[in-house]
């Protein structure tokens, strides 16, 4: 093979690989914008189940905050505003259940009562731990309006363990799981009501000269 010859083979090999290259990088480009799509679609959907439209002029989905809950773990709080009024706000809360971790969307309004909650994420039996889901039954709408005086804090459990709910026939962990979470979920919201409801705008920064 001379010279030519290579540099010609040289050539053809870079521009196959320069075009798979950019076929790659348009189709990443436009995975990215769908999944960012059904993603978003799916938090409005979630939110849209834990916040009522009535309560908020606003869009959550949008309108969030993020507050230091560990160390290098932050949680997204999404709020819930009419006439610029806090009026509830919602985040992820989770148990653990028989089949692994329980993921949650929790609505709270502002004076600590549930708005909402709905399933997001869980691996447990079908037929059986799968009736938190709002699509296989109403258990999980027993919340709303509840708060943590009402029952007490010591009632925020299943019958099983002395507490108010009911668990499934067959199934105690997945509901338990639930309730506890849901329990810590306004635990923590009353530990830190005042910046959930009352966010302060982001602070300016002077710059240097």
């Amino acid at each position: 093979m001379n010279k030519n010859s290579s540099l010609y083979h040289g050539l053809v090999l870079g521009a196959f690989c320069l075009g798979f290259g950019l076929l790659l990088a348009v189709t990443d480009a436009l995975t990215a914008k769908d999944i960012a799509a059904r993603a978003m679609e799916d938090r409005q959907n979630s939110l849209a189940a834990v916040i009522p439209d009535a309560i908020h002029d606003n869009n959550p989905v949008v309108d969030t905050i993020l507050l230091d809950v560990a160390k290098d773990e932050g949680l997204t709080v999404y709020l819930a505003k009419k006439d610029g009024l806090v009026t509830g706000v919602a985040y992820e809360v989770s148990g653990i259940g028989y089949a692994g971790r329980i993921k949650l969307m929790l609505g709270v309004g502002a004076d600590g009562r549930v708005l909402g909650v709905r399933a997001l994420a869980h691996k447990e039996t079908p037929g059986l731990g799968d009736k938190i889901e709002i699509k296989k039954g109403d258990w999980i709408e027993r919340f709303t309006g509840l708060g943590l005086g009402n029952p007490p804090i010591e009632k925020w459990k299943v019958k099983k363990d002395g507490g108010q709910f009911d668990q499934f026939s067959g199934a105690t962990i997945t509901p338990r799981g639930v309730v506890g979470a849901i329990r810590e979920g306004l635990v923590f919201f009353d530990a830190r009501k005042q910046e959930l409801t009352q966010p302060q705008p982001p602070q300016k920064v002077n710059e240097v000269r």
